[in-house]
């Protein structure tokens, strides 16, 4: 059983635990190190196109036998919506040349806040709301039929209120993605921002249920999962309840690059050291995937 559940809900690890921006030094060590760990799966952060090369990255990948998806990284002039016509057609093709690579090097999904900067936030009238809504949903479509030609998928994220607020919940998303074709989007939900935005973790992944691409775990305080008061037994029942087939992706980060630290809030470590968070959380994660209900 164990050997089942790690073939259908591999754990990734996200390179943003430790490294920001990714080069192909930086990648190919790290590869290394949690393959030999025992990590099943890999979330590549991808701030720009280049940052790595994709046919090595490729091919130590399947040497290594490991799965991955990749992380779009919406920084200041990343928009999708309200903002200029030049922004938005460079955004669209920043996506879309992830897709490509994604494709190209066998990643499986192209995760993440994929329609505004993270920290971007702004006051909208209902009427408002709306009419934004729907002008991303026409800029978002494009892509959506990029990736499904790809056979790539994008899965959107909804943050926490301090870095967006455009999707906080999966309601509100699905009310976007629910127009746009199943092939090309689905969501990308993560615990921490579900904790502090979800009224239960289990309505909010039942409400997700099939349009479920992908699932980033960890603390409630971005530490390791299992250490702290997030229900996992309640959240373990409902995915399999729902039939929840992706990864298990645990995103952290560092809080000894300035950037990264500033921009995800991170003021103090969670483990002594970054290989211990990561070390740890597997191990959790593990035990947690074993005690998978019986189908």
């Amino acid at each position: 059983m164990t050997d089942d559940l790690a073939g259908r809900l591999p754990i990734a690890v996200n390179t943003f635990v430790w490294h920001s921006p990714l080069t192909q030094e930086l990648l190919a060590l790290t590869l290394d190190k949690i393959a030999g760990w025992g990590y099943d799966a890999v979330e590549l952060a991808l701030e720009n196109v280049g940052d790595w090369d994709v046919d090595a990255t490729a091919d130590q990948l399947d040497r290594l036998g490991l799965r991955s998806v990749v992380g779009g990284v919406f920084g200041p002039g990343r928009e999708l919506v309200a903002a200029d016509d030049e922004t938005i057609a460079r955004t669209q093709d920043y996506l879309r040349a992830a897709l490509d690579l994604a494709a190209r090097q066998g990643s499986e999904l192209v995760i993440g806040p994929l329609y505004t900067s993270v920290g971007r936030t702004w006051r909208m009238a209902p009427g408002e709301r709306a009419g934004v809504i729907a002008a991303l949903r026409d800029n978002l479509a494009p892509v959506v039929d990029h990736a499904a030609e790809r056979g790539v998928p994008l899965a959107l994220e909804p943050l926490n209120r301090y870095e967006t607020s455009l999707f906080t919940t999966t309601e509100q998303l699905r009310e976007l993605i629910d127009e746009l074709p199943a092939e090309g989007v689905g969501l990308n939900l993560d615990t921490y921002h579900m904790n502090i935005e979800e009224k239960t973790f289990d309505g909010a992944l039942r409400l997700a249920g099939d349009r479920l691409l992908h699932l980033q775990v960890c603390g409630n305080d971005r530490g390791v999962p299992g250490d702290d008061h997030t229900d996992w037994d309640q959240i373990r029942a409902t995915l399999a309840d729902i039939g929840y087939r992706g990864l298990l992706g645990f995103e952290s980060f560092t809080a000894d690059n300035e950037t990264i630290a500033t921009a995800a809030s991170i003021w103090r470590p969670f483990a002594p050291t970054q290989d211990e968070l990561a070390q740890r959380t597997l191990a959790f994660l593990a035990s947690w995937r074993a005690g998978w209900p019986a189908a």
